[in-house]
């Protein structure tokens, strides 16, 4: 595996990377791993070496680069109950973040991996998961002809209120959308996934919705209290199959 940290320019500042992808056989399909609140840790670089062990570069980027590195990311849930100033913190760095924000982001993102050399030419995927999975769809709408496979884990906030609540851009996406969501979840509201279905139909958009029994939010990440192992198994196998169908054809 080689992997490294890089920064990239934006319009906001410099934004870290936690990059990685197979020693022998490139160059290799890009992927963006969106983060989820926590931010950066090794839970998550650990999982982007997971993707990229079956022939992906993967980029992780640190979404909370404009708070600063002394600003937050990588909080420890495991203090979050306790501390309710951890808590703060994290929740102000989570709403520092917009759709708009994000997709400004993504777009130097995609510059970057078109000067590796070892990120191959053509469609990229994305996933995401808790607050990202409003991201998600919210760049697959914006650079509809980059992304071409996306995936979202008990994402938040894609039908929301709001003017720019991603369910709204849905029918711009052209790649295959994949969401899955936990059985029970405080997080997403019953409303959105009664609703969900029928927007991602009349959108004519390709896609897949599964709700996974006997989970709940956070069932992906091996050191959440969550963590569901077959469950978390079932992600993969579907986050794999749906790159395979996408990426390298």
């Amino acid at each position: 595996m080689r992997e490294a940290e890089v920064s990239i320019h934006t319009d906001d500042g410099d934004m870290d990377l936690f990059v990685c992808r197979p020693e022998e056989g490139g160059p290799f399909p890009a992927v963006v791993f969106y983060m989820d609140a926590p931010g950066i840790r090794e839970e998550l670089r650990d999982m982007a070496r997971r993707i990229a062990t079956v022939g992906y570069y993967v980029a992780l980027p640190n979404l909370y680069y404009r708070i600063g590195r002394e600003g937050g990311y990588g909080f420890d849930l495991s203090r979050i109950g306790e501390d309710d100033g951890e808590r703060e913190i994290m929740f102000a760095a989570m709403n520092s973040l917009s759709n708009a924000g994000v997709v400004a982001d993504t777009r130097p993102l995609l510059a970057f991996l078109e000067g590796e050399a070892e990120a191959k030419p053509g469609p990229r995927g994305c996933v995401g998961y808790c607050m990202s999975g409003r991201f998600v769809m919210a760049v697959a709408a914006a650079f509809a002809d980059d992304f071409a496979a996306i995936a979202a884990y008990y994402g938040v906030g894609i039908i929301t209120e709001e003017p720019d609540s991603p369910h709204l851009g849905v029918a711009a996406i052209r790649g295959e959308v994949y969401l899955a969501f936990a059985e029970q979840d405080v997080h997403v509201p019953e409303a959105v996934l009664r609703d969900l279905p029928g927007i991602m139909e009349s959108s004519g958009v390709a896609h897949r919705i599964e709700i996974y029994p006997g989970t709940t939010h956070g069932f992906a990440f091996p050191r959440r209290s969550a963590y569901d192992k077959p469950a978390a198994e079932r992600h993969w196998e579907r986050l794999f199959a749906l790159f395979d169908r996408r990426l390298r054809a």
